[in-house]
């Protein structure tokens, strides 16, 4: 896509030594040329020498990406290996906008105050909710149908209090505890009961079923009409700022897939234990989308922000041995 919105062959990736990039992103000119608008989806830069980032340099406005276990600030995707580079170059590619979103809000969450990492996550969000990547995203979704599943007549969360220790389950196992505003209403209210109850000393987070979550409910998705009233709805009501409030209360316990929102929300607690069975994924930017249930506040003080943006951007996924050396989980333990 040109700089005038006109359409091209797509956005492409781009090769460049780290020095090479400085040169360019010191130029205005050469700064807007690394843009998808510009036609260049990303730069895969070569770390052969080290380089001081000069601090007149400012980030690039396309994601860069790296092949790195640590690599320098200026690199928004450590990727594991050569594949794994090309893999996240492709997927950047499929959804530009997205992915240039997700590295430049990841950025800002860096230094930002959680609260002020979820205002910023939910303006992006919204906005992308109304981008042509993600509509394009729901339409191919529309064209193969939505499956018909009948409610159940049971609570989509359940409570369980002993002592002074709440037990909070997720409670939509035949959708794979999607998370849909029914459910996410429930959560807000059994997590308003412990903010507002300072007898309730721990509580503990985990899903009913074959696992903790799938993420969000895509039956619901695009159901936005307006995107400042979706962001306003957010802020009002949102598990994740419940769940950042009780953080030094709450244990997750996680099974099974924990895709999204899945991981996301329990990424707040003071506490993550997996089974071995757990594994992790963000799939939103490969919908035109970004992590929208607070990923991008809960996960970035966990696992850092290149290894998020190499889960969010490559949408892979992760295991729980890898959750756990990275931090993403606190431990792993076994149960039914």
């Amino acid at each position: 896509m040109a700089l005038d919105g006109k359409e091209s062959q797509g956005p492409v990736a781009m090769s460049l030594p780290a020095s090479e990039l400085a040169e360019r992103l010191r130029s205005p000119a050469g700064f807007e040329v690394l843009s998808p608008l510009a036609g260049v989806a990303c730069v895969h830069v070569e770390l052969d020498e080290p380089l001081a980032w000069p601090q007149d340099v400012p980030p690039a406005p396309c994601p860069v990406i790296a092949v790195a276990d640590a690599a320098p600030p200026m690199v928004d995707v450590a990727a594991p290996s050569e594949a794994a580079a090309a893999a996240v170059a492709e997927a950047v590619r499929a959804n530009p906008i997205a992915a240039m979103a997700l590295v430049r809000l990841l950025r800002h969450n860096e230094t930002a105050s959680v609260s002020d990492g979820l205002f910023a996550e939910s303006l992006a969000y919204s906005a992308l909710q109304h981008g042509a990547e993600f509509l394009r995203w729901l339409a191919s979704r529309k064209a193969r149908g939505k499956r018909a599943s009948d409610e159940p007549d049971a609570p989509d969360v359940l409570l369980h209090r002993e002592s002074d220790r709440l037990r909070v389950t997720l409670n939509r196992p035949h959708k794979r505890n999607a998370y849909s505003a029914g459910l996410r209403d429930a959560l807000c209210e059994a997590l308003a009961l412990a903010v507002a109850d300072d007898s309730i000393a721990s509580v503990q987070l985990e899903g009913a079923g074959p696992c903790f979550s799938a993420g969000g409910d895509l039956d619901e998705f695009g159901e936005a009409r307006d995107a400042a009233i979706a962001h306003a709805s957010r802020m009002m009501r949102s598990a994740g700022v419940l769940l950042h409030r009780l953080r030094h209360r709450v244990t997750a316990r996680l099974h099974g897939a924990c895709i999204g929102a899945g991981i996301e929300l329990p990424a707040f607690a003071n506490r993550v234990i997996a089974r071995e069975d757990a594994f992790f994924q963000l799939p939103e930017v490969g919908m035109g989308l970004i992590p929208g249930a607070g990923g991008t506040a809960s996960m970035l003080p966990r696992i850092g922000r290149q290894r998020l943006a190499y889960m969010a951007l490559s949408g892979a996924r992760i295991d729980a041995a890898t959750a756990h050396e990275w931090g993403l989980v606190d431990a792993i333990e076994a149960w039914r």
